[in-house]
C-alpha cells in the first residue's frame, strides 16, 4: 500500500485506465467473436455488418494505445480477405 500521496494517486489512475483498456479489449474481443461467427455461417450480409464493426473496433483499440498498428492492421488483412473469400 502506498504511503506517499502521488504514489496512491497514481494506483487509483491505473485501476481506471486499466478497467478502461478491459472494456475496450472486451468489446473488441465480442466483435470479432461475432464477424467469426458469421463467416462460418456463411451469411455474407451479416459477415459484412460484423466486419464493419470489427475494423472500427480495431482502429479505436490502435488510437487508445490498446494494439499495435502493425496487429491491427494484420487483423483487417485477415478479416478482409476471409470476407473475399466468401
Amino acid at each position: 500500500m502506498p504511503n506517499i500521496k502521488s504514489a496512491k494517486k497514481r494506483v487509483k489512475v491505473t485501476a481506471t485506465k486499466t478497467l478502461r483498456n478491459q472494456m475496450i479489449k472486451s468489446a473488441l474481443k465480442s466483435s470479432i467473436r461475432k464477424y467469426k461467427a458469421a463467416v462460418a455461417e456463411g451469411n455474407k450480409d451479416a459477415a459484412l455488418a460484423a466486419y464493419k464493426e470489427a475494423v472500427k473496433k480495431v482502429d479505436k483499440a490502435v488510437n487508445k494505445g490498446i494494439l499495435h498498428k502493425n496487429n491491427a492492421a494484420r487483423k483487417k488483412s485477415r478479416f478482409t480477405k476471409q470476407l473475399n473469400a466468401m
